[in-house]
């Protein structure tokens, strides 16, 4: 199988992008900055630092990016917005955060109903997602867009009750964002939206019960598994998702063809990347979990089901309303069955480490 970044952008392909060689590239030089919702951690100080320094590799320093933190260029949860107005020439972003715009972001952003890491990147790579993506963005939102980094499967909940049925879950003072927080209310929990920085203190004051926030990497810098006892598995509401890289269309404009293609390169080898790092620093993280004062709770399978019956609900009210939303979605369930041959033939990870 021939693995290719597919279009919309014309000859944007593996092939034709190493068919040109960067001697007989006429570019003028460019300095970008670079707006990101994140003040610090894995996803602003490895993966967009790698992006940046990969795009200088790949473009022979014509396109030299400057990453700033949240809000130093524009508002933190507003960076699509900061890039479509030219505040920023490119960005870093979780497409969820643009949820009162737009759903459909959360498709490819991930949530309650999407994929797997594994099954992300394949849906988006090699199943037509791609393509959907970048129309979507474009046609809406004036920006081009591309995969920029993978998302691994967050933790259910940082608990300091513990929950494993769906009877437990009732009442539950539950943190999240979201397509979760309008879920998790239809499954019975009192949903609270605050800030990240709000989180720690919440719950260790007991103005929440819960919180959930991202995956065991991720969230073992904030301190969460100190103040709760409990950690809920699985991250059901979000088993994987995706970053992407927008560009104003005016400085995408300004660029060689050749310097588009390494910047869409640049995005699809840091997805590759994103992916062997988090995966190795979650492993290490749950094991610290696993072998400290915490207690890992398994989700009773019963609630799963009925919390994947509920996301299916609200997908198809979303769908009714969104016709952006419904033929992305649909793109998804359709490769969703594709996917399921998938544990006929291989072992899920980790199966022969029993």
């Amino acid at each position: 199988m021939h693995h290719e970044i597919k279009k919309p952008f014309a000859a944007l392909g593996i092939a034709a992008s190493l068919a040109i060689t960067s001697g007989g590239v006429q570019a003028e030089e460019v300095s970008w900055k670079m707006a990101t919702p994140w003040s610090g951690g894995p996803w602003l100080e490895r993966d967009v630092e790698n992006y940046a320094k990969r795009v200088e590799q790949l473009t022979d320093g014509r396109v030299d990016i400057s990453v700033y933190p949240a809000g130093t260029l524009y508002s933190a949860l507003k960076v699509t917005e900061g890039v479509s107005r030219g505040a920023a020439e490119i960005s870093n972003n979780w497409m969820g955060y643009d949820w009162g715009i737009d759903t459909t972001g959360v498709l490819f952003a991930g949530y309650a109903g999407g994929l797997t890491p594994e099954g992300y990147m394949l849906w988006i790579y090699e199943g037509g997602g791609l393509e959907l993506w970048q129309q979507w963005r474009e046609e809406e939102f004036g920006v081009v867009s591309y995969p920029c980094a993978v998302l691994g499967t967050d933790i259910f909940l940082h608990s300091t009750k513990k929950v494993e049925t769906l009877e437990d879950f009732q009442g539950l003072k539950l943190r999240t964002a979201g397509a979760w927080g309008e879920i998790a209310s239809r499954l019975g929990a009192s949903t609270v939206v605050m800030p990240g920085s709000e989180v720690y203190s919440a719950l260790e004051r007991g103005v929440i019960d819960a919180a959930e926030w991202g995956t065991p990497e991720i969230n073992r810098p904030t301190g969460l598994q100190d103040v709760a006892k409990y950690v809920i598995v699985p991250g059901i509401q979000n088993p994987g998702g995706f970053l992407e890289c927008q560009v104003n269309q005016d400085a995408w404009n300004e660029l060689s063809e050749y310097d588009q293609q390494m910047l869409v390169m640049a995005g699809k080898l840091s997805v590759y990347e994103s992916w062997l790092s988090s995966s190795a620093a979650d492993l290490e993280a749950f094991r610290e979990l696993e072998e400290g004062p915490n207690e890992i709770v398994d989700l009773d399978p019963a609630f799963i089901e009925k919390a994947l019956s509920v996301t299916r609900e609200w997908e198809n009210e979303q769908a009714a309303e969104n016709p952006w939303f419904d033929k992305v979605l649909t793109s998804m369930r359709d490769f969703k069955q594709e996917l399921a041959s998938w544990d006929k033939y291989r072992l899920p990870i980790g199966r022969l480490a029993k």
